[in-house]
């Protein structure tokens, strides 16, 4: 477990809220609604190999404002296994040299996409990039093959994920209800 997580733990008062997560999916590339190219020009890169310290300076750059954790309770050790996997598809996007996002494709063995994590950083949010970046992910996903892509999203994520998502053409699958404990400061 990350030390920083441990130290957040710590430090915060937590609180237990319900959660409803959905699951989609996007079962053809001609489904797929292509949003318009921004007005600033991203560049995306795949970053292959990433070390875990990158991958984490990327996941919590987009992920701490909507309580991403499941990365942060990793070792190092697991999360460089799992990002060496020839599955494993990490591409970051850039402003000049910021970094505007990210997103994280894995495939499965059946060549199903999920779309594990994708966001933008939070001074990026509202200037048109998260159609254009989630398109981007899904032509990158259909490249490899996949005959579907999959993904989920919760409350807990950017109030403009999910209408981003069917926007796109990502269909609702299913959705299931849990709690989660989280930090007072940041409770839904």
């Amino acid at each position: 477990m990350s030390s920083r997580y441990l130290s957040a733990m710590q430090q915060e008062g937590w609180t237990r809220v319900s959660v409803l997560r959905t699951h989609l999916e996007l079962r053809r590339p001609e489904e797929l609604r292509p949003a318009r190219p921004p007005a600033e020009p991203l560049r995306v890169v795949r970053r292959r190999p990433i070390s875990a310290a990158e991958y984490l300076e990327l996941y919590t750059l987009v992920g701490d404002l909507w309580l991403w954790r499941d990365r942060l309770v990793w070792s190092e050790s697991e999360l460089e296994r799992y990002l060496a996997s020839p599955d494993v598809y990490v591409w970051s996007a850039h402003l000049e040299d910021a970094t505007a996002g990210y997103f994280e494709l894995r495939q499965h063995t059946d060549r199903t996409v999920e779309l594990m994590y994708f966001g933008l950083a939070p001074s990026f949010i509202g200037r048109g990039f998260g159609g254009w970046l989630l398109t981007r992910a899904a032509h990158e996903a259909f490249a490899l093959g996949a005959p579907r892509i999959v993904l989920n999203t919760c409350t807990l994520d950017a109030p403009q994920a999910l209408p981003n998502y069917l926007a796109r053409g990502f269909t609702i699958v299913s959705e299931d209800q849990y709690l989660l404990d989280v930090p007072v400061k940041k409770a839904v």
